[in-house]
C-alpha cells in the first residue's frame, strides 16, 4: 500500500485492503497481550518481559533496516533530520508509547484479563485519536470534529465504567482500568508519530527502528531499577511462544506506518480496535488465563465499545482522504 497525499480519492479496494490491514493489526496487539501477560506472569515479573519483548523486536527490525538498501538510506535520513531540526525531536516518543502499552501489557494483563485491559485501551485511544484528527499532526490534515465522533468518545468511556463493574466481582479493584486508560492515550499517537517518522525516512523498517530503539532505551532503565531492587527472575522460561510478543509487535508497528497514511488516525484506530476487542474477548473466552473467567459485563463492555467504534466512524465513511476543515 502506497501513501494517499491529502484531498486525492481512495480507491475502494485499497481502502478494504487498509481496513482489513488494520483488523489485523488489532488481532496482533490483542495476541501481543496475552504473551506479554503470560511472560510476565510465567516470570512473575512484568519489567523483564515488558524488555525481553521489546528487545526481541528491536533486533527483528534492525535487521531488517540493515538489510535494506531503504532501511538504511532511512536511518541516515532521520539521524540528519533530527539533527538539522527539520523534524521535531518528539516525533521519536512514538516508542515511549510503545514502551508504555507493552510494559502495562506485562504488569496488567493477567491481572484485568486481556479483554478489561483492551477495553481500556480502547477508551484511551479513541480520545486521542479525536484530539489527533481535530488537530492535525505534520503532515497529517487536520479533521471536523463531529456529534458522532463526540458521542462514539463518550460511549467508549462509558463502556470501561461498564467493564471495570463486572471485573469488581473478582476483587480487581476498578481503579486500576485508569492506567490502561492513560496507555491507551499514548498509544493512540504512536502510529501518527511513527507515520511522520516513515515520511521522512522514505521507509517503514527505519521508522519501526526507531519506535524500537526508544522503546528499548526506556524499557532497559526501568528494569534496571527494578532489578535493582527486588532481583532478576531466577530463571526464563522454555516454551518458545512466550517470546513471540516482539515478532507480533514489530509487525503490527511497521504495518501501522503504511496505513495510518491511507485511512487516518481515527479510522485506522477504529478497525484496529475493532479486532482487538474481538481477539481479545475471545482470548478470555477460549483461553482464560487461570483463576479467572470472562465476566457476562466485561463482554457488554466490550460490545459497548464497538457501538462506539461504530457511531464514531460514521462521518469517516468517505473515500476521501480529507474531511471536514481542510489541511494543514
Amino acid at each position: 500500500m502506497t501513501d494517499v497525499p491529502p484531498g486525492s480519492a481512495i480507491h475502494p479496494v485499497r481502502m478494504a485492503a487498509a481496513v482489513v490491514g488494520a483488523l489485523a493489526v488489532g488481532v496482533g496487539i490483542a495476541t501481543q497481550t496475552r504473551i506479554n501477560a503470560e511472560l510476565g506472569a510465567r516470570l512473575g515479573d512484568g519489567y523483564t518481559a515488558a524488555i525481553i519483548s521489546f528487545g526481541v523486536g528491536l533486533v527483528l527490525v534492525l535487521i531488517a533496516a540493515l538489510a535494506l538498501p531503504s532501511g538504511r538510506r532511512g536511518l541516515v535520513t532521520l539521524g540528519s533530520a533530527f539533527r538539522q531540526r527539520r523534524i521535531p525531536w518528539w516525533y521519536a516518543l512514538g516508542g515511549a508509547a510503545g514502551a508504555m502499552f507493552v510494559l502495562g501489557q506485562g504488569l496488567l494483563g493477567a491481572v484485568l484479563g486481556v479483554a478489561l485491559f483492551t477495553v481500556g485501551i480502547v477508551a484511551g485511544q479513541t480520545t486521542s485519536s479525536l484530539l489527533l484528527d481535530r488537530r492535525g499532526l505534520g503532515t497529517m490534515p487536520a479533521r471536523r470534529v463531529t456529534p458522532q465522533r463526540l458521542v462514539g468518545a463518550v460511549l467508549a468511556v462509558a463502556a470501561v465504567v461498564v467493564a471495570g463493574l463486572g471485573e469488581l466481582q473478582t476483587s480487581v479493584p476498578v481503579a486500576l482500568v485508569v492506567v490502561p486508560v492513560a496507555i491507551g492515550l499514548l498509544a493512540g499517537a504512536q502510529p501518527a508519530l511513527n507515520g511522520q517518522l516513515r515520511v521522512t525516512a522514505g521507509s517503514a523498517a527505519a521508522a519501526t527502528t526507531v519506535n524500537f530503539v526508544v522503546g528499548t532505551a526506556i524499557l532497559l532503565v526501568v528494569a534496571l531499577v527494578h532489578a535493582g531492587i527486588a532481583g532478576w527472575p531466577a530463571a526464563l522460561p522454555t516454551d518458545p511462544w512466550l517470546y513471540l510478543g516482539g515478532v507480533v509487535g514489530a509487525a503490527f508497528i511497521a504495518a501501522q506506518t503504511v496505513i495510518v497514511r491511507i485511512l487516518g488516525v481515527l479510522l485506522m484506530g477504529l478497525a484496529m480496535l475493532a479486532g482487538q476487542l474481538t481477539a481479545a474477548v475471545l482470548f478470555d473466552l477460549l483461553l482464560p488465563t487461570p483463576g479467572r473467567t470472562l465476566a457476562v459485563v466485561t463482554v457488554v463492555g466490550a460490545a459497548v465499545t464497538l457501538v462506539a467504534v461504530g457511531v464514531a466512524a460514521i462521518p469517516g465513511r468517505r473515500l476521501r482522504g480529507t474531511s471536514g476543515s481542510g489541511r494543514r
